[in-house]
């Protein structure tokens, strides 16, 4: 997405997602036991959730430098959550507080990407007078 002008959907759908790893993170153990054991209840749901597996493993190794940031981002926010738990604040302050600074930081991202193409630009261009 940093090469090309993002339309503004794609920026929703990156912070919806941002959003549910963090949900996804900071849900207790419990509730992820409970809805893995939904998936694996029948022989069916999983061969289903096998293929799944097997597709995402293509993923991973077809786009292998994508798959080495989004697991550096889920590692982050494991040391955040294992953080927050150590702190004791509970599993909505987590999900705030971890929400906050991740749409901050997509934000800065953003922001500080397009001050340095504008800057480089501005370099690149020679002034005549």
């Amino acid at each position: 997405m940093s090469e090309s002008q993002a339309p503004w959907f794609a920026w929703i759908v990156i912070i919806l997602t941002i959003l549910l790893l963090v949900g996804m993170l900071a849900a207790p153990y419990s509730t992820i036991a409970r809805y893995s054991s939904v998936f694996l209840s029948s022989n069916t749901r999983a061969f289903l959730v096998t293929m799944l597996g097997a597709f995402l493993l293509f993923i991973v190794l077809a786009w292998f430098r994508v798959f080495l940031d989004i697991l550096l981002v889920i590692a982050a926010g494991i040391l955040a959550r294992i953080d927050f738990q150590s702190v004791g604040w509970k599993t909505r302050q987590a999900f705030v507080a971890t929400s906050i600074f991740s749409i901050a930081g997509i934000g800065l991202g953003a922001f500080t990407y397009d001050l340095l193409k504008q800057h480089l630009i501005w370099q690149l261009i020679p002034l005549r007078f």
